[in-house]
């Protein structure tokens, strides 16, 4: 049998949002496993460049053109360059605070620069409120 339930009061709060260190611990892995995951599956060989294509009819007239871009490709090798960490921190850093890096990305990039999008703001979100409430005590 289960001993006596206490009070609501003096219950343990779950300490979410109470402790910066471990907010901010958990923000900076976060931000390590997403910018280890944009240099080997995000980012793109190269950027992809616009083609254009048209058609000019003899003797002049309309000129019609059509501006199409690949996608992106992963590379098959060299994912781990400075080059490359460098735009994928940068990537990083622009979602943690929900802005869109504007970089090319593949596919997977894409799904990763959304994941990060909601939760490292969230993480840091707890940091702040944590470090907020440390400072009314």
């Amino acid at each position: 049998m289960p001993g006596p339930v206490r009070p609501l009061a003096a219950r343990r709060p779950s300490s979410y949002g109470l402790r910066a260190g471990r907010a901010l611990g958990w923000l900076a892995a976060a931000m390590l496993a997403t910018i280890v995951l944009l240099m080997a599956f995000g980012l793109p060989a190269a950027s992809p460049e616009q083609e254009v294509a048209g058609t000019v009819p003899p003797g002049g007239g309309t000129v019609t053109f059509v501006i199409d871009k690949q996608d992106p490709k992963n590379p098959t090798r060299d994912r781990f360059s400075s080059k490359r960490f460098d735009k994928a921190l940068s990537v990083t850093l622009n979602s943690v605070v929900f802005r869109s890096s504007g970089q090319d990305l593949t596919t997977t990039g894409t799904y990763i620069e959304m994941t990060s999008r909601i939760l490292e703001p969230a993480l840091l979100a707890l940091a702040v409120l944590a470090i907020r409430g440390r400072i009314k005590r």
